[in-house]
C-alpha cells in the first residue's frame, strides 16, 4: 500500500496532488540513489523512498510545499542515503546473538525421538543375527566395524554384506507397513 492509495476518489486536496505529482521522481531518485551505493554499505530504494515521503509529509503540514520540488526531492533523496550509509556503517552486531536451532525445537525433538523409537522397534522384529548387527550399528557410540566385528564375533569382512541383507530385509518390512496411496479420482 502506497500513499496513493489512501488517496480519496474526491477532488484531490494540495498535498495528494503533490505526492502523485512527485512519485515518479521520488522513485527513480531512490533507485538510482541506491545503486549508486557500491560501498558496501547497501540502502534499500523503498527504504529510502519511505523516509523521503516522511519528510515530505512533515514539511507539508508544517512548512508547505518547497519551491523548487525536483531539487528538493533530489537533496532530500541523497540526504537520506547517506544518512542511512552512515547508520549502518555504525550498527554492529551482537557478538552472542545466535539464531535459533530449528533442530532443537521441541516439536522436531519430540518427533525424532519418535522416529528413533520406530527404527528400533522396527530392528528388534528384524530376524537372526540382523537385529544384534542393526542394534550394534545404532549405538549411541558410533562404533566402528572392528568393534562391532569384535562385540559380535563376525569377521569384520562379512559385517559389509551381511548389512547391506539386513538393511533390505528392514526396507522391505518397513515397506509393508506404510499404507498404499489411496487411487483418487473416478474408479473404473
Amino acid at each position: 500500500m502506497t500513499l496513493l492509495d489512501l488517496a480519496p476518489a474526491a477532488p484531490a486536496p494540495a498535498p495528494v496532488t503533490f505526492v502523485r505529482a512527485l512519485y515518479p521522481l521520488v522513485s527513480a531518485e531512490a533507485r538510482a540513489e541506491a545503486a549508486a551505493s557500491v560501498t558496501g554499505a547497501a540502502v534499500e530504494p523503498a527504504d529510502l523512498e519511505q523516509a523521503v515521503w516522511l519528510r515530505l509529509l512533515e514539511r507539508l503540514a508544517g512548512q508547505g510545499p518547497p519551491v523548487d520540488p525536483a531539487r528538493w526531492v533530489r537533496d532530500a533523496v541523497r540526504a537520506e542515503a547517506r544518512r542511512a550509509r552512515r547508520t549502518t556503517r555504525h550498527e554492529r552486531p551482537y557478538r552472542d546473538e545466535t539464531a535459533a536451532d530449528p533442530a532443537g525445537c521441541p516439536e522436531r525433538l519430540a518427533l525424532g525421538a519418535d522416529e528413533r523409537r520406530a527404527l528400533r522397534a522396527a530392528v528388534d522384529r528384524l530376524p537372526g543375527r540382523c537385529a544384534r548387527l542393526m542394534a550394534a550399528m545404532l549405538a549411541p557410540g558410533d562404533p566402528t566395524y572392528r568393534e562391532i566385528a569384535g562385540k559380535l564375533g563376525m569377521s569384520q569382512g562379512s559385517l559389509g554384506p551381511i548389512r547391506s541383507r539386513c538393511l533390505g530385509c528392514l526396507r522391505r518390512m518397513l515397506a509393508a507397513e506404510v499404507a498404499a496411496p489411496e487411487l483418487r479420482g473416478k474408479e473404473r
